[in-house]
This record gives C-alpha cells, sequence and structure tokens, in this order.
C-alpha cells in the first residue's frame, strides 16, 4: 500500500525511516523523488559494471567495497548525524567506499568514493542535474552517467576547487579509466556486452 505523502513538503531522514511500505524513493534536499524501476537492459549494464569494478578492486587490494542499490546512502550536510537533520537519501545504482564503513546495517553515512547512476528516461533530468548537484557538493570523488539509450558514459572527476571537471564522454570501443583506482581501464564494450 502506498503512503500518502505530499511531494512538496521537505522531509528529513527521521521522516523516512517512518515510510513501512514497498516504494523506492530518495530525499534530495529533502523533498521525495520516485525511482524508475529497473529493465533488464538496466540490470545488465549493472552487473557488467559491477563485475568489472570488483575486478580492479581485487587487482589494487585496495581498502574499497563495492555496493549496489538498494542501499541507502545518507549525505549529511555540515556532518550532521541526527536523522532529523539529514534531508538528502540516496540510492546509487552502484556505489564504491574505499575504507571504512560510516553507517549500520541499513544504510552508509557519508561520502562514497564513486558513484555509477544508470539513467533511464524517466531519470535522466535527476541523475544528470539534481544527482550531479548533490554529488559536487557532497565531494563524491569520481561520478559516472550511464546512458543505455546511447551506450555512452560520461565521467566526471573532482578537482582540487570542489567542482567536477567537465565530464569526458566514452562509447563503444573505447577504454574508460577508473581514476580513483590510479586510471585502470575498463573497455566499454565489456560494459555495453549484451
Amino acid at each position: 500500500m502506498e503512503l500518502a505523502l505530499d511531494l512538496n513538503k521537505r522531509y528529513s531522514y527521521a521522516d523516512y525511516l517512518t515510510w513501512i511500505d514497498d516504494i523506492r524513493r530518495e530525499l534530495i534536499d529533502g523533498f521525495i523523488n520516485m525511482m524508475a524501476g529497473t529493465s533488464i537492459l538496466h540490470g545488465k549494464i549493472s552487473k557488467n559494471i559491477t563485475w568489472y569494478l570488483e575486478s580492479a578492486i581485487r587487482k589494487f587490494k585496495g581498502n574499497c567495497e563495492l555496493f549496489y542499490a538498494p542501499i541507502d546512502v545518507l549525505l549529511p550536510k555540515n556532518n550532521e548525524t541526527e536523522n532529523d537533520k539529514i534531508y538528502n537519501v540516496v540510492q546509487p545504482d552502484i556505489f564504491v567506499v574505499c575504507g571504512e564503513w560510516k553507517g549500520d546495517n541499513n544504510a552508509y553515512r557519508g561520502v562514497p568514493d564513486m558513484v555509477v547512476e544508470i539513467v533511464s528516461p524517466s531519470s535522466r533530468k535527476k541523475d544528470t542535474i539534481k544527482k550531479f548537484q548533490l554529488y559536487q557538493e557532497a565531494g563524491v570523488r569520481e561520478y559516472w552517467i550511464v546512458d543505455p539509450k546511447v551506450n555512452s558514459i560520461t565521467t566526471y572527476i573532482m578537482l582540487e576547487n570542489g567542482e567536477y571537471n567537465d565530464g569526458e564522454v566514452y562509447q563503444k570501443n573505447e577504454k574508460i579509466p577508473v581514476h580513483i583506482f590510479d586510471g585502470h581501464l575498463i573497455e566499454t564494450n565489456d560494459i555495453f556486452n549484451f
């Protein structure tokens, strides 16, 4: 049963925790963003990226772990720890955390080192504008936007000034450097192999 929530009202993570239903939502600056359903294509791309990033993690033997939706990522501003003061709760398709896990069994509290979002027609604006700004402000070091419609991946790398670079677009037959893994290369053909 879907809850009757006001999409024009600002909610906190404390509110979010009270919503007991099967509907997937995110909070961006406290406002509800409904999550799109996934497709077989989305799942295949996610599986391929996960496999190649996991391979890179094993190769570099770093203190990194990969996670995928539906795991909540809390992006508190000003290092807030109280649930009623946290207004950004997202479920990235894939995220990588290097270092110690910050959170509990239900959510990660902090800034992932890398986030991958696979866009769908209904999530394109959210992933390319709202989440881009959110991840940039939070300090996510590397952000990938995967577009299955045109088989492209746009990568954004955090610069020293706290902003993302202009982005680099990779398409089939190209290699993508994973900057958090010292430029380890992943073949786009392996990602879009279905």
